[in-house]
Parts: structure tokens; sequence; C-alpha cells
């Protein structure tokens, strides 16, 4: 194992011994495992370690399979990317315009408002204090929270991360195949691509091997107190913009059927790995770009660092990306909702450290 790797695997083990880590990391480059480990618990109420086949709620990495289904019907010819959303979701009397397209919503440039504004630091928990989450359970719930708020820019003049914008790709999906989105995605996006582990499972349900998510509730001096579980911060069943269950080896397998035009045409599966709109720009001249469900990362030059989709919600965190220049592919997921971001950096930082291949 490389010593940069070693360190970082004795670190994310200290992070799981101090409680600020449960989950799994997972280095791959090519057909070698650089990093496997599955640390922490899978509930805070049993004593049930977390393992390799664990599946974590993946939140918002669940819009890249949103897109390529949608995708998949872009190539049949059932939708076109730049026909107006309202072609097949019904969105009269609502504050949707009509030049919103699949375009906008699959790469965050629509300009509608969301259900919880997260980029204005708006918690998508508190949606749920007076409406009961179980009562979501089909993607047209969704609609009421959002459809007529007012938008926050015109469309495909500017971009602004909106999950809702992935409801609205669902509920197309659902209008041109007649089939459920979960139902459409399992068959043509898990079992096409091979992720034997991956579903859309009630949270109400006993199913196997799905850790449950718990968050950690701090005293004055920063301890941790108590656990909750977030049984009630969303709906108990996975829809178009987060929430599918998945091994770390479910994600893998996508990144190989994605790469190897397994789910999509050629020109399409370009598209879903190329920018389509520009984010932000930090200080450092590293950009971030949207493209269909993935966000890739650009140095100053224009060189992809990185590609990937992170996710985050109450009890769930993680992130699937690809490194070009070190050939890497790395998973992370926690049932916490901030147990990945620091595991995320330090991978981050001890790939970029690796030779490129």
């Amino acid at each position: 194992m490389d010593t940069a790797v070693e360190d970082l695997a004795s670190r994310l083990r200290a992070a799981a011994e101090s409680d600020a880590f449960s989950g799994v990391v997972v280095l791959r480059r090519g057909d070698e495992r650089l990093l496997e480990l599955a640390l922490g618990p899978a509930s805070r109420r049993w004593p049930v370690p977390n393992h390799l086949g664990t599946r974590f709620d993946t939140a918002s990495i669940t819009k890249t399979f949103t897109s390529v289904a949608v995708l998949q019907q872009v190539d049949a010819g059932r939708l076109d990317l730049d026909a107006s959303i309202h072609d097949h979701v019904d969105l009269a009397g609502t504050t949707i315009p009509r030049e919103v397209t699949l375009r906008h919503v699959l790469s965050h440039t629509s300009g509608i408002a969301d259900d919880a504004d997260e980029e204005a630091g708006e918690d998508y928990a508190l949606l749920w204090v007076d409406k009961p989450c179980y009562s979501v359970m089909t993607t047209a719930d969704f609609l009421p929270g959002f459809v007529h708020k007012e938008p926050n820019f015109a469309p495909g003049e500017g971009c602004r991360y909106c999950n809702v914008g992935y409801i609205l790709a669902g509920l197309a999906l659902e209008a041109v195949t007649r089939v459920t989105y979960r139902d459409y995605v399992r068959e043509h996006v898990f079992a096409r691509a091979g992720m034997t582990g991956a579903g859309f499972f009630d949270r109400r349900d006993p199913e196997p091997d799905v850790a449950e998510g718990w968050d950690p509730f701090r005293d004055d001096d920063g301890q941790i107190a108590s656990w909750r579980e977030n049984i009630f911060s969303y709906p108990p069943i996975g829809s178009p913009d987060g929430g599918a269950q998945v091994r770390a080896e479910d994600l893998l397998i996508f990144l190989d059927a994605v790469r190897g035009g397994r789910l999509l045409s050629p020109e399409l599966t370009a598209a879903f790995l190329t920018p389509q709109a520009l984010h932000s720009t930090g200080d450092d001249g590293v950009s971030m770009h949207n493209a269909f469900g993935f966000e890739l990362l650009l140095d100053p030059d224009g060189r992809t660092i990185c590609w990937g989709k992170d996710g985050i919600n109450a009890g769930a965190s993680g992130i699937v990306r690809h490194y070009p220049a070190q050939g890497v592919d790395l998973v992370v997921l926690s049932n916490t909702e901030a147990g990945a971001w620091e595991p995320i950096d330090q991978a981050h930082d001890t790939i970029l450290a690796l030779d490129a291949r």
C-alpha cells in the first residue's frame, strides 16, 4: 500500500474511533483496490458494524441515476433536451416558465425556486416540521412544495443548484415511459449496469444491510450528548432528486457502465461527462461546472481534476468521483450528515499526490 494511502487509512480509523466517521471508503485504480475500509456502526440502536456490502443512502448522488434514465429516453427519441418541460408535465397555473427545458433542469440552469434553497442555507429537514414526510411518496407529491414559488432567474441565465428540477425530470420520465420513476431506474439503470445491491428501500421496511442514518447532538463543549435518527427528516423512500441506497461497489459498477457506454449512446455518454454550465470559480482558479448530474472540477488551464457527484441529507453524506490523471475512482459513503466531508477532503489530497498514470 502506498505510504500516503496508509496514512489516509490510519486517519480514517482514528476518525471512526472518535465517532467522527461511520461508513465506507474505497479507492480503486484500474483493477487494484488501493483502499477498502468499512468503519463504525450501521445503526446507533443495535451494535451492527458497517461492512463493504452495507447499502447507504446516497442522497443527491441519486441525481446521476435520474439523469441517465432521462438521457436514455432522449436516446430513444421520446424526450428532447431542448423542449419545454410543460410538454410532458402539467404545470398549468404554476410559476414554472414554459421556457424551462430538460437541459436546464439537468444542468441546474432552470432558475426555478427550490423547495428548500440549500445554496441560501435553508434546511431541507425543516420542510417536514408541519408536513408529514410520509405524505410525499410519489414523484408528483413534491409539486405543491415548489411550483408556486417565484423563479430566481430566467431559464439559462444563471446556475443555481436545484433539487426540484430533478423532480420535474422524473415526472417527464414517468410521462413518456408510463412506469414509475423507481421501477424505470431499477430496470434500466441499476439492472442494466449490474448494480445488484442498489434499490429504493422504504426506511420503514426491514430491508437487510441498509445503514440507518443518525446525527449527533452536541453539548456546549462540543461533545456528543445524544444521537437522533433521521426518520422524520425527509420522505421515507427515494425520489428523482435523492435517496437511492447502494453499496460502494454499486457506484464503482455505475462508473464502469457509464464510461463503457453501456447505459447511453456515445453522443450522450460524452455529453454526460462534459461541462454544461459554470457554477463557480474559486480564488485558486479552480472552477466547478455542472454536467448532466455529475459535477466537474477544472484547473485554471481547463484540465479536468475530477468529476463525480456528492450528496448530503440528514443522516447521509457521500461522494463518487473519478480522477482522470491518476486513473483513480473514489467512493465515500457515510450514515451521518457530516461524516463524509473530512474523509473526502483527505482522500482528494491523497489521490492528487499519486503519480499520474
